[in-house]
């Protein structure tokens, strides 16, 4: 699966172990941050726009807490994203919300629980069904 990544300066470290986990699972990794990005909006918002160019993309952004990159990443039109700190949230957004995109914060998410967040996100598809009714709704307020 191709998956976008990007941080700003904070989110770095976390970033790049989920990077390394990402290619060993044997991902096609997109780095909008190689070097940090300036402010989270430029690494966030990087992500969201590239996934809504890549509809069978998804992707994830770091940064120290995790809130404003998901501000950002919201405000692309079409983008749903999740801030998450925990798998149970990153596998239910996946399934029921058709997010693309996961937010975490390095001050908040230690290596071992964002590689689960990674494993939840990624192993679950949108479920569809009862749930698109939400997700047009969501679509239609951006």
């Amino acid at each position: 699966m191709r998956i976008v990544i990007g941080s700003d300066a904070e989110g770095m470290p976390l970033k790049e172990t989920v990077k390394a986990y990402l290619k060993t699972l044997g991902h096609e990794v997109v780095d909008k941050s190689e070097r940090p990005a300036a402010d989270f909006v430029d690494s966030a918002t990087a992500v969201a726009n590239d996934l809504m160019a890549n509809p069978d993309s998804l992707g994830f952004a770091f940064d120290r807490y995790g809130a404003g990159s998901y501000i950002a990443a919201c405000k692309v039109k079409g983008m749903i994203a999740c801030e998450c700190s925990d798998e149970r949230s990153a596998y239910m957004t996946r399934q029921h919300n058709n997010a693309r995109m996961i937010v975490m914060g390095s001050g908040i998410v230690g290596d071992d629980l964002a590689r689960g967040i990674v494993d939840e996100f990624l192993a679950e598809p949108y479920a569809g069904g009862r749930h698109q009714v939400r997700v047009d709704m969501l679509n239609k307020m951006a």
